[in-house]
């Protein structure tokens, strides 16, 4: 298979139709069904259900489409790493979500720094859950990730620390004067509902709380009395005064994972994963 190809199939299968992928891909309609047909027969399998008005993935097509984009994270990957390592200057890139882990990442850059042969490290801050598809394209040679929310599938990873959770929710609410709660206590509050976080394909669950794309528009919202949160315990460091967390007995815990590509033969990268094993 062709990397064309497998770009051809992925913009049909998220689009489910021939007409808006031809027009993302910038190419006519026929070359592009034509394209998928040919696949097809090549693979010696149906990847789509095509009827006169609409078009649905297959078996076969689901598990092309996971592995289509795992291929062209790759190819991605090697083209910008390599880039990287052409620019002359070494340095790691290093993605995490912002607004978390703020306290043990300025010790691991801290403790990194002082290493023998430390390289300069590029902080890239991402929106919730970007900082996973960071590191499978290649933007980032190294990430920190969240357990349960982030997938560290297909990574190398280290555990460094687990923690258990709050909810954050505006100063004066009436519950910010119990000692802790359950997570039934604030589940379907009507005045202060749960945030809806992105999904892995970009969209949201359904639900009556508002769609939150980063923190600072999450605490926003808290603080207006629009919603409340589950975040770490490490996110009362930073808390603003207009917050008020309270410890959830039952939320299940986080655990922060240092994550790298499992081919990376960096001795950087090697370097960084044991400067943050050892803190």
């Amino acid at each position: 298979m062709e990397t064309r190809e497998l770009r051809y199939f992925v913009a049909v299968a998220e689009e489910l139709h021939f007409g808006r992928a031809a027009q993302r891909l910038g190419i006519a309609q026929p070359p592009l069904s034509r394209a998928i047909s040919q696949l097809e027969r090549r693979l010696g399998a149906a990847l789509l259900e095509r009827t006169s008005r609409t078009v649905a993935l297959t078996e076969a097509g689901h598990v092309l489409l996971r592995e289509a984009r795992a291929a062209l994270d790759a190819v991605e990957a090697a083209g910008r790493r390599t880039r990287r390592a052409a620019a002359g200057t070494p340095q790691l890139v290093l993605a995490t979500k912002a607004g978390a882990s703020g306290e043990l990442l300025a010790k691991l850059l801290d403790a990194y720094a002082a290493e023998p042969g430390a390289v300069a490290v590029d902080v890239q801050l991402c929106g919730i859950g970007e900082q996973e598809r960071w590191l499978r394209d290649g933007r980032a040679d190294v990430a920190l990730l969240h357990l349960p929310y982030d997938s560290p599938v297909g990574f190398d990873t280290e555990e460094l620390t687990t923690e258990r959770q709050v909810v954050v929710l505006p100063a004066g609410h009436s519950l910010t004067v119990r000692p802790h709660l359950r997570m039934a206590d604030i589940t379907g509050l009507p005045d202060v509902p749960l945030p809806r976080w992105p999904l892995r394909d970009g969209g949201y669950p359904p639900g009556p709380g508002p769609q939150i794309r980063e923190h600072s528009q999450l605490y926003e919202l808290i603080a207006l009395g629009r919603t409340c949160a589950v975040l770490p315990e490490s996110a009362r460091v930073h808390l603003r005064r207009d917050l008020v967390a309270v410890p959830l007995l039952d939320a299940p815990t986080v655990t922060t994972l240092i994550a790298w590509p499992p081919h990376s033969h960096s001795r950087a990268v090697a370097g960084l994963v044991r400067v943050a094993t050892r803190l």
